[in-house]
């Protein structure tokens, strides 16, 4: 199985960021209002964990301009997935740098995935939330995903593969560090759709799936 998109972070990492969401005076949850959508809705967030990354996705048919220009680069693809992670680690990773160069802020790096099968299939039942959202909810949110990705002249190409087969890295706009991690990012895709998720000292996957499960109606 391919590394996940984002490095892990010592355990020094997690003491320090756990004083310091403790330190802070916001609120451990956002009492945000999500915008009424239609009861016979049927576009899908896919919210897919992989080890200690979380990847946001949509259906391939379901993407909405401008990302919907991405179809051409997974032109196979039912479903397709982000996920936002350390260039450094993952572009330099065998330099044995990477993960505690993941510690400072550093340039992000997008990496979207295509599947041509369903998400339980490629990452099994317990690993797969499906959101479902109104059309403006989705569209929010790959706005949100849209703006992740470093745009020239409103467009967005491929920097090079992907780890496996039907990955590519795009150039990101955000950079990442210890402070602001893949989940972190996850977090604040789901937040852009105003649903009732916090990204403040969201860190790690187990922090955006407790939520993530709430909103799927999961305990």
């Amino acid at each position: 199985m391919p590394r996940p998109v984002c490095a892990s972070l010592p355990v020094a990492l997690a003491a320090c960021s756990a004083l310091l969401v403790a330190c802070s005076g916001a609120p451990a949850r956002l009492a945000l209002r999500p915008p009424n959508s239609s009861p016979d809705s049927s576009t899908i967030i896919y919210v897919i964990k992989r080890s200690w990354h979380v990847d946001i996705g949509f259906a391939t048919a379901d993407l909405q301009p401008p990302l919907a220009s991405l179809r051409t680069d997974f032109p196979d693809s039912r479903i397709v997935l982000f996920g936002f992670g350390d260039r450094r680690y993952l572009l330099d990773n065998d330099r044995g740098f990477g993960m505690l160069a993941a510690l400072w802020p550093g340039a992000g790096l997008m990496l979207v995935s295509g599947l041509g099968s369903s998400a339980q299939a490629a990452f099994g039942e317990d690993n797969v939330i499906e959101i479902p959202v109104s059309a403006a909810q989705a569209r929010m949110a790959q706005q949100f995903v849209w703006q992740s990705l470093a745009a020239d002249r409103a467009a967005v190409a491929p920097l090079r593969a992907g780890p496996y087969e039907g990955s590519l890295y795009y150039e990101a706009s955000e950079r990442y560090s210890g402070w602001h991690t893949c989940n972190t990012w996850a977090a604040e895709a789901l937040r852009a759709t105003a649903l009732p998720v916090h990204s403040f000292g969201v860190l790690f996957a187990g922090q955006l799936w407790i939520q993530a499960q709430r909103l799927d109606g999961h305990h």
